[in-house]
């Protein structure tokens, strides 16, 4: 019996996925309303389901901004889309002419209302890039045939962004994630921590957006620049499939448990407003570092309220702020680790 093609086990697992994620979220704050469910098409052609939470700033809710979406997309990318791409993709075609290409993910991020309860990202992701099929060449069901594959990768990776530092939290987290990496190989958490600890860095500021987790892309059956070719990690597009899967499944016990910790803590206006501050630096590497973000607003006829969508609510910039800068402070604690990596977990 012929395995479904790995388009269609990606689509399946990331539907579930999002349903899982969405219900712990709900579950955890019954009193607030439900997630708004916006599902859309692309003309091009695709689909995408939007589940979205916001409400007003005077709200009780636990959350104050959340989205968790998928998208299973295709079409042609345009050259210059393709240019971007190949910076980190060596296997993409290299040519003046567009192509198939087929994506499909799942993209999160969580601002809570409450300054003690971090902000937390998280996305997975699957990519085809096919060559023209013949003309007039059809399936064996006969639906139009699709060109030969050219290349594929996985990507993704989680993060947490807090405003106050509790070290349990930055240790749960990560070792959550470190023992879903481990079941594919030791190489794994270490050298996709240090990816992420040199990805979410913001350069203008001299600081990391947060404390880390995992980062990683451009995984295939390709030598990869970040392992080792001699290091034990999944190779076929099957074990690679497998590692996003527990990567994935570990969101959940990574960060509900941190969230119910913290949500309820009591804060001051004074923790108010270092959370936004720090929302400020979030929004800066989006904007202006995040790849995602940038190959969102490349991509013809993106769905900009989705590329636009890990943004927070609200944040602040204040000129030459002295928050942070007292010695000994829980605001000076929080700078420290992100001006400085730490290793969480061993």
């Amino acid at each position: 019996m012929l395995s479904k093609p790995m388009r269609q086990q990606v689509e399946e697992y990331i539907l579930d996925l999002q349903d899982r994620i969405v219900a712990a979220f709900e579950k955890l704050d019954p009193n607030s309303p439900p997630f708004r469910r916006d599902e859309w098409t692309r003309k091009e052609g695709g689909r995408g389901i939007s589940c979205v939470f916001a409400t007003p700033d005077d709200d009780k809710s636990l959350l104050e901004k959340a989205g968790v979406n998928i998208s299973v997309v295709h079409g042609t990318l345009p050259p210059a889309a393709m240019k971007q791409m190949r910076a980190e993709h060596g296997s993409v075609p290299i040519g003046d002419s567009s192509m198939p290409f087929f994506a499909a993910g799942i993209s999160l991020v969580v601002h809570p209302r409450n300054p003690h309860a971090p902000t937390v990202h998280a996305n997975y992701r699957y990519f085809e890039i096919t060559d023209l099929p013949k003309e007039g060449e059809k399936s064996a069901d006969g639906t139009p045939a699709k060109g030969e594959l050219l290349s594929w990768w996985f990507g993704g990776g989680c993060d947490l962004t807090p405003s106050y530092l509790y070290e349990e939290d930055a240790v749960h987290f990560h070792r959550t994630i470190k023992t879903a990496c481990d079941l594919h190989g030791a190489a794994l958490y270490p050298e996709f921590k240090k990816w992420c600890d040199k990805y979410f860095y913001i350069p203008h500021r001299g600081e990391a957006r947060g404390i880390g987790g995992i980062f990683f892309d451009d995984l295939c059956d390709k030598p990869h620049h970040m392992l080792s070719d001699d290091v034990e990690r999944p190779r076929t597009p099957e074990d690679i499939f497998a590692f996003i899967r527990s990567a994935g499944d570990a969101f959940v016990p990574s960060y509900l448990p941190i969230l119910e910790l913290r949500v309820r803590t009591e804060f001051t206006p004074a923790h108010r407003r270092w959370q936004l501050l720090r929302r400020g630096r979030y929004v800066e590497f989006n904007l202006v570092y995040d790849r995602g973000t940038k190959f969102g607003l490349l991509t013809p006829s993106a769905r900009i309220e989705s590329v636009l969508m890990s943004l927070p609510e609200t944040a602040r910039w204040e000129y030459m702020t002295e928050v942070g800068t007292e010695a000994g402070s829980e605001e000076e604690k929080c700078l420290l680790a992100l001006r400085t990596p730490r290793e969480w977990v061993k």
